[in-house]
């Protein structure tokens, strides 16, 4: 594989749905390009940063590297702003204000608070399987829906419109996917976020009108600077949390499950000993990587591993490539549920680590705690597939055949 074919796997959404050509192509960056300019037609030109040190110290400096304007590869910085804005697009000092909107929902504190309905959701999402007789599609019989429920009980959202909120988050992060974008035109993700636009303006009007203890209570009337929030800005924040909320956990917990059944024996390890949950899911998380890239622009000429980036151009934050960093994880191309350390960048690192990551974390504890004991025996009922993305992303369809005790 030549270095420019390498690259191209980060402007080809098929190459995300080949685990094997993608972290090929990956590694050979890692050893002879890490920091590979990407200029193929596609898109807008960027520098694709692959080892894991890199990542870390672009991620740390948000002064030097802003979001905006350009947050994935698909966007061009010299098109108009998107129509809705959410906390990825932001830089200091706004990223700071409205991430403090939601803060104390996320912390700690706040998820232990949601342990019990959690564990509940599991117990009934494992008892589903076991009423499905035997044989199902793990991901769309399951994790589509565990995360989803929790995520958007949270937003107080009525149950009624759980289908529709997965069905247009799939369009949304599936655009490049023939199975999931709504259309195969150019505006087939545009198309999805005008319907969660038009959704989420109505239940801003009504949590202004009837506001109630939910989260979507919390941003409907957020103040910024002694202001309600504008309605673009709380769109672009329910927009966030009803999409990367659950898809992403759906994403980690279903390749978490393909994973653990392309290695038998670490099924095994993980039903003989259930302290190993916890360090499974992490595990899980950098396997499968879910959020594929974040680009950063750089504010003033920089070098980054000896590459010159001038002011204005882009990088892209490759979290897949960087959990699989040779240098800092042993045997990363094993799947290891007793993996520790861990130190994974799943969830991305900095600024703008991902508010959501001890919700993300307790859901994929409490729905395996649940789940392999109840287990007798479980394999592939079938191939795995995976999301054609740039963006966010894991399977789209595990097949399973299962006993359960």
């Amino acid at each position: 594989m030549e270095l420019d074919e390498a690259g191209g796997v980060f402007t080809d959404p098929k190459a995300y749905a080949d685990e094997k050509r993608f972290h090929a192509a990956t590694a050979l960056l890692r050893r002879e390009s890490p920091v590979h300019r990407v200029d193929d037609g596609k898109y807008p030109p960027f520098w694709a940063v692959t080892r894991y040190d890199d990542v870390m110290e672009i991620s740390r400096d948000a002064e030097l590297w802003h979001n905006a304007p350009r947050t994935t590869v698909h966007q061009n910085p010299a098109d108009p702003a998107p129509p809705v804005r959410t906390l990825v697009q932001m830089d200091a000092p706004d990223h700071v204000l409205y991430r403090h909107i939601s803060a104390e929902w996320f912390k700690p504190a706040g998820v232990r608070r949601l342990s019990d309905r959690i564990a509940q959701l599991a117990k009934r999402y494992v008892d589903h399987l076991a009423d499905l007789g035997g044989e199902c599609d793990f991901f769309r019989d399951v994790a589509a829906h565990y995360p989803l429920y929790v995520i958007l009980s949270l937003l107080g959202m009525p149950e009624d419109d759980f289908p529709r909120m997965l069905k247009l988050t799939q369009e949304l992060f599936g655009a490049d996917d023939a199975d999931l974008a709504r259309d195969s035109s150019d505006d087939a993700a545009a198309l999805a976020l005008l319907d969660f636009f038009q959704y989420f303006q109505g239940l801003i009007a009504n949590r202004r009108e009837n506001p109630t203890d939910d989260l979507a209570s919390v941003i409907a009337n957020a103040t910024i600077q002694e202001e309600l929030i504008g309605e673009l800005e709380a769109v672009g924040y329910y927009v966030l949390i009803a999409t990367a909320g659950h898809d992403t956990t759906s994403a980690a917990i279903s390749g978490g499950m393909h994973a653990l059944l392309q290695n038998p024996e670490q099924w095994r390890r993980l039903s003989a000993d259930a302290s190993l949950v916890p360090t499974a899911v992490d595990e899980m998380i950098r396997w499968v990587s879910p959020v594929k890239h974040f680009m950063r622009t750089a504010t003033r000429d920089t070098v980054v591993r000896g590459v010159t980036i001038p002011a204005g151009g882009s990088v892209l934050l490759s979290y897949p490539s960087a959990n699989r960093d040779e240098s800092v994880f042993a045997n990363p191309e094993v799947f290891d549920v007793g993996r520790t350390p861990n130190k994974h960048v799943g969830f991305g690192f900095g600024a703008h680590y991902c508010l959501g990551t001890h919700l993300a974390r307790l859901e994929g504890r409490a729905l395996y705690a649940e789940l392999v004991p109840r287990i007798r025996s479980i394999e592939l009922a079938g191939p795995a597939e995976y999301v054609e993305t740039l963006f966010v992303g894991g399977p789209k369809s595990v097949p399973i055949r299962y006993q359960m005790a």
